[in-house]
């Protein structure tokens, strides 16, 4: 496939992209992120146990009773998953946590709550128990600002408007149980998506937390069409998310087996991308955003294949459209542990 503009003039010009960082280089990336009006996001290159819970100590101010952990718990010996240790090893030092899932739309053994909880147990789930969050049905979310904000710019005299025309969301239908909590780690494998163009925090909670039947359906559409569209209504999903958790959420994206590939496809492209690291951050935008600029900081061999899938998706409309949605910065500091 090829994408939408050439990687170098993406790098050079693309500010939702990069940021205004013109170097590729860890040092230069970071350095030109410092400032206090910008969100903190931290890093290291440590990717284990000890890497994440530094990691976590320092993004964990809002977690307090019952923590849910959202992660991508993958199809059954997906080929690209994070390490079981990995999740396992963050887990059982999370006191009062629990890690949460929801059903798929797709045909998948992950369809059903009795054979995603087989799954579970294929992948390596069987160190604590694993709430699939839709088993008992949905619950409404409503998004917050979006009616005022769809209202708005609703006159069919407009020629202009900050989001594509169609069908947009106001509120969400989320997996019941995703009410039980109060605090929610969203904890991601972030990686390319054959839709998204990739998936981080912000796909791992829109889609993730979505109920089965109704959320994901909702955020899709009928017929599954692709476009600035579908990742506007993800992105009003996550914003639904973020809204009825408030402080009470943070964020973790793992850059490990980096595959052009999403965890839900079973057959997934081997990564070309070399593992990069651990973010963490309070701030969903901020954290998506320095991701994907780490991403596009690699050698061009590096980047090449990850680049093209986020391209050729326009999967850099997710940073754009969370900031129409005032969600987070895009600006950021990145404090490297």
């Amino acid at each position: 496939m090829k994408s939408q503009k050439p990687l170098r003039v993406l790098l050079k010009n693309d500010a939702i992209a990069l940021g205004g960082v013109a170097a590729i280089d860890l040092s230069n990336l970071a350095s030109a992120t410092t400032s206090q009006d910008k969100s903190p996001v931290y890093f290291t290159k440590d990717i284990s146990v000890s890497g994440l819970l530094k990691i976590y100590a320092k993004i964990n101010g809002g977690m307090t009773g019952k923590i849910a952990i959202k992660l991508h718990s993958g199809e059954p010996h997906g080929p690209n998953l994070l390490p079981i240790e990995l999740i396992k090893g963050l887990q059982a030092q999370i006191p009062n946590s629990t890690i949460v899932e929801c059903n798929v739309l797709y045909p998948s053994p992950r369809q059903n709550t009795a054979t995603h909880r087989d799954t579970l147990k294929t992948n390596g789930f069987s160190f604590c128990p694993v709430d699939i969050m839709d088993a008992d049905g949905d619950a409404m979310l409503p998004i917050p600002g979006m009616r005022e904000f769809l209202d708005k710019f609703s006159s069919p005299t407009l020629t202009e408007h900050p989001f594509t025309p169609g069908v947009h969301l106001t509120e969400i239908a989320v997996g019941k149980h995703l009410l039980n909590y109060e605090s929610l780690l969203v904890y991601t494998h972030l990686k390319g998506h054959i839709m998204g163009g990739f998936g981080g925090s912000l796909k791992n909670i829109a889609i993730g937390c979505a109920s089965g039947q109704v959320g994901k359906r909702q955020i899709h559409g009928e017929g599954w069409p692709t476009g600035k569209l579908f990742l506007e209504r993800m992105v009003e999903s996550g914003k639904g998310i973020t809204g009825h958790f408030g402080s009470h959420i943070t964020y973790i994206n793992v850059l490990k087996n980096i595959s052009v590939d999403c965890d839900c496809d079973p057959h997934g492209m081997k990564p070309t991308c070399n593992d990069i690291g651990i973010l963490g951050s309070q701030d969903i935008l901020a954290i998506d955003k320095a991701s994907i600029d780490l991403l596009y900081a690699q050698p061009d061999l590096q980047r090449h294949d990850i680049a093209e899938r986020i391209e050729s998706r326009s999967g850099l409309h997710q940073l754009e459209y969370m900031k129409t949605l005032q969600m987070g910065k895009d600006q950021y500091e990145l404090i490297t542990l």
